[in-house]
C-alpha cells in the first residue's frame, strides 16, 4: 500500500502558494507572481484573465482542472504550443516545488508531474503537498446535473483529508479500462479478468469507505451550521457504500469481486462495469426544510455548495488547511453571507485566491488579503491596503 509523502505530515500549519509561474498557458505568455500566505484577491473586467489563473493552480491538482478542459486547449494560441505551471508550496515540513505541463512528447491528453524536480508516474502525489478544492459559477447547476459532477466535487473533498484517495480512484479506474478493453476484445483469460477484478474490490471499496467516512465526519459540521449559511445532510448514494452500512469491508470487496465476475458477459456489451464507485452519487438535502438540493432556488444551492466546502476546510484545517479557488462567488452572494464568508475564511487562516470584477465586493478582506488587479493577463499590485505583516 502507497503511503504519505513527508509532506503530507502536517499538523494544521498554513499551507499555501508563495510563488506562481506561468509558461505559454492561455493568454499568458509568461507570468511570476510571488505572494504571500493572505489570501488574494484578483479583480479586473470580463475576459482580463482572473479565472485563467485560477484554472492553471486548479491544475496544481489531480484531473482536469476547474473547467474541464482539453489539455490541448491550454497552450496560448500564439506561443510554442506547450504550456506550463509551476508553483513553491509553503508546508510545515519546508517549501516544496510543484509543477505540471504539456507532455514533451505530443500527447495532448497527458501531462506531466513535477514535486521537487522528480518526474511523477501520475498526478496523485499533487494531493499529498497542498489540498485544492473550488466553486465556479459552473458549478451553480452540481445539484441538477449529472452525477459524475457531484462524485468530482466530493472526491475532490476527500482529497484534502485522506491523500491516498487519489491513488486508490486511479488505480480503479485504471484496472476497469484495462478489464473494459479484454473483455471488448473477446479476451477471456480468467486469470489475468480475475486479478484486475481483484484490483477492482480492493480500491472500490476503499474509495467508498473514504466517501462514507468523509461524509460522517462533515455530518457534524454541517448539523450545527452557524451564521447564515444553511445546515446539510449528506448521503452516498452507491451500491458499495449501501453494503459497507451493513458488512465488513472484507465481506464486501468479495461480493464486489463476485458480482464483477457474473457481470462480465454484459459488461463486454456495454463497456466499462455496470456497477461500482463510478456510479456513485452525492445526495444533499436542505438542513433545515429536508429538502433534497436539487429543488431549492438557485441561492439555496449555491449557499449549500459553499456550507459543504468551509465545513471540510473547518475539518482540514486542524491537520492541513486546503487552498480555495472560488471565480466571481461574492457577486452573488448578499453582504450577510459574503461577511460570512469573509469571516470564515480569516478564521481558518486559509489560502483562499478569489475573484471578482470590482474592489468594493471585498471591502471585508481590506488590510487581510492581497489585492491585484488583472487585465489583458497583466498582474499586478491594487491600490488596495495589503494584509498586516
Amino acid at each position: 500500500m502507497a503511503t504519505a509523502t513527508p509532506w503530507a505530515q502536517t499538523t494544521g500549519a498554513p499551507v499555501a502558494l508563495t510563488e506562481l509561474k506561468l509558461t505559454d498557458y492561455r493568454g499568458y505568455a509568461g507570468l511570476k507572481l510571488a505572494v504571500e500566505t493572505a489570501p488574494v484577491v484578483l479583480t479586473g473586467p470580463n475576459g482580463a484573465g482572473k479565472t485563467n489563473l485560477l484554472e492553471a493552480i486548479s491544475y496544481l491538482s489531480p484531473g482536469r482542472g476547474l473547467r474541464g478542459a482539453k489539455l490541448g486547449d491550454l497552450a496560448r494560441l500564439d506561443g510554442t504550443g506547450t504550456w506550463a505551471v509551476a508553483a513553491t508550496v509553503s508546508t510545515p515540513a519546508g517549501p516544496v516545488r510543484v509543477g505540471t505541463g504539456a507532455d514533451p512528447d505530443g500527447e495532448s491528453e497527458r501531462r506531466v508531474v513535477r514535486i521537487d524536480g522528480e518526474t511523477q508516474r501520475g498526478q496523485s502525489g499533487l494531493v499529498e503537498v497542498m489540498g485544492l478544492v473550488w466553486l465556479t459559477p459552473a458549478m451553480d447547476g452540481l445539484f441538477r446535473e449529472s452525477a459524475s459532477g457531484r462524485r468530482r466535487f466530493f472526491d475532490r473533498i476527500v482529497y484534502g483529508h485522506d491523500p491516498l484517495h487519489a491513488r486508490r480512484i486511479g488505480a480503479y479506474e485504471r484496472a476497469m479500462r484495462e478489464r473494459a478493453r479484454l473483455l471488448r476484445e473477446g479476451g477471456r483469460d480468467p486469470v489475468w479478468l480475475a486479478a484486475l477484478e481483484e484490483t477492482m474490490a480492493e480500491n472500490g471499496i476503499a474509495v467508498a469507505a473514504a466517501r462514507r467516512e468523509v461524509a460522517a465526519r462533515l455530518a457534524g459540521e454541517l448539523d450545527h451550521a452557524a451564521g447564515p449559511f444553511p445546515g446539510a445532510h449528506l448521503d452516498i448514494d452507491g451500491t458499495l457504500e449501501q453494503w459497507l452500512a451493513t458488512m465488513p469491508a472484507v465481506e464486501a470487496e468479495h461480493a464486489f469481486q463476485t458480482q464483477l465476475a457474473e457481470s462480465r458477459p454484459r459488461d463486454a456489451e456495454t463497456g466499462g462495469a455496470a456497477d461500482g464507485p463510478h456510479k456513485s452519487d452525492l445526495a444533499v438535502h436542505h438542513g433545515d426544510t429536508g429538502v433534497a438540493a436539487g429543488l431549492c432556488s438557485t441561492g439555496q444551492q449555491k449557499a449549500l455548495v459553499i456550507a459543504i466546502l468551509l465545513a471540510s476546510a473547518r475539518l482540514e484545517a486542524r491537520r492541513r488547511p486546503p487552498v480555495m479557488l472560488l471565480d466571481d462567488v461574492a457577486a452573488h452572494l448578499d453582504d450577510e453571507h459574503r461577511g460570512a464568508l469573509f469571516d470564515e475564511i480569516l478564521t481558518l487562516g486559509l489560502q483562499v485566491w478569489i475573484t471578482g470584477t470590482d474592489e468594493d465586493q471585498f471591502d471585508g478582506l481590506q488590510g487581510r488579503a492581497q489585492f491585484y488587479r488583472v487585465n489583458d493577463a497583466d498582474v499586478a499590485p491594487s491600490d488596495q491596503k495589503g494584509p498586516s505583516v
